[in-house]
């Protein structure tokens, strides 16, 4: 098991600690509930750097990306992010991933599971004068996250935070260390993502900073547990439950991304195919009627027919419900539906509704 460089800050803190994509993550500190509460209502820190980054330099650099990702990698101009996924010449999805533009280069940022198989796929693709470089175990990255985010990190630079919009990025320093300071996160609440040299030295030294800058709002560590139940009460995915190899990015609602007018892309005449025959089944966001957290995997029915399986669950500390991401039926697929949800042969009323479960004010 890998350890990320804030490991022995984990320890001294408490924190329940478990393995997650290979690594020892801390899963909670005092509690999901309310370390979830803390960054809807003022501000938590995530230690994300489990997370896989890749260097793609080059002159060709964007052609490269341009064909083997879905979203059009020339809309990105420097100092901006953008969302995109791989896939698979079938359509199934490699890897949902950001794309930084950083000039004279890209950084893509890629699941924790996925590292080693989204490094190898990429390499296995490279054409042309492209250089590709797993640059992960050198990068620290903490997400600073809530509506306090902006004023905490504030007091530690002279950046003014304020301009950098939504999945737009700056280099500066931030205290006093040299980062990339970014407007994305993972929760659907105000937010940056900070990524660092990887040194225990200046982990420490951003760590402590950020946590004395928020002490005057309640400021604390946040596991990887309130960050599932974060993202699923927006209805974002987490691939391997929500998004593998078996899903397209059209069923998953992911159309937004896939533009099939920028040029060949592998996986686009597969998705042109769904997109021509029409969808099966679709991804949908669903409330239970009660507090019981469906579970991945979980039957749905309709009238007792199966018509699909939960890919995420939990219970909203926020809605204080049960809720869920699923594929069905698309005929089943529109807010309202009614739908039962087999708990290992007990039956939960639940509803289809419309995502977010609760507002998303990242932006």
């Amino acid at each position: 098991m890998k350890r990320t460089p804030f490991y022995e800050i984990h320890l001294e803190l408490g924190a329940k600690i478990a393995p997650f994509a290979g690594y020892e993550m801390p899963i909670q500190y005092e509690g999901i509930i309310s370390e979830h509460k803390r960054v809807r209502e003022s501000v938590g820190v995530f230690d994300v750097s489990h997370m896989g980054e890749f260097k793609v330099s080059g002159k060709d650099a964007m052609r490269f990306l341009q064909k083997l990702t879905v979203n059009d990698v020339s809309k990105i101009s420097p100092g901006r992010a953008q969302y995109s996924a791989m896939c698979y010449e079938n359509g199934g999805i490699v890897d949902d991933l950001l794309i930084y533009n950083l000039g004279d280069y890209y950084m893509v940022v890629v699941n924790a599971a996925n590292i080693e198989k989204d490094f190898e796929w990429m390499k296995g693709h490279l054409d042309g004068d492209v250089k590709l470089e797993n640059i992960s175990d050198n990068v620290a990255l903490l997400a600073v996250q809530g509506p306090k985010s902006l004023a905490t990190l504030q007091k530690l630079t002279d950046v003014d935070l304020s301009q950098i919009k939504y999945y737009h990025f700056v280099k500066g320093k931030l205290a006093g260390v040299d980062m990339i300071i970014s407007r994305t996160g993972y929760t659907g609440e105000l937010g940056f993502e900070l990524y660092f040299d990887a040194k225990p030295d200046l982990c420490r030294r951003v760590w402590n900073a950020v946590m004395e800058a928020g002490r005057e709002f309640n400021i604390g560590p946040v596991g990887l547990g309130a960050r599932d139940t974060l993202r699923t009460e927006m209805g974002y995915m987490l691939y391997g439950n929500d998004i593998d190899q078996t899903t397209n990015p059209l069923e998953a609602g992911l159309d937004w991304i896939v533009k099939f007018d920028k040029g060949d892309f592998i996986g686009k005449e597969s998705l042109l195919k769904v997109k021509s025959e029409g969808l099966k089944r679709k991804l949908v966001g669903f409330v239970l009627e009660d507090k019981v957290p469906p579970r991945h995997g979980y039957e749905i029915l309709k009238g007792g027919d199966k018509i699909g399986y939960v890919t995420s669950g939990t219970f909203s500390p926020i809605l204080e419900k049960g809720i869920g991401l699923g594929y069905v039926d698309v005929k089943f697929s529109n807010p309202g539906e009614e739908i039962t949800i087999n708990a290992r042969g007990r039956e939960l009323q639940a509803k289809v509704v419309s995502l977010p479960f609760v507002p998303n004010r990242a932006r």
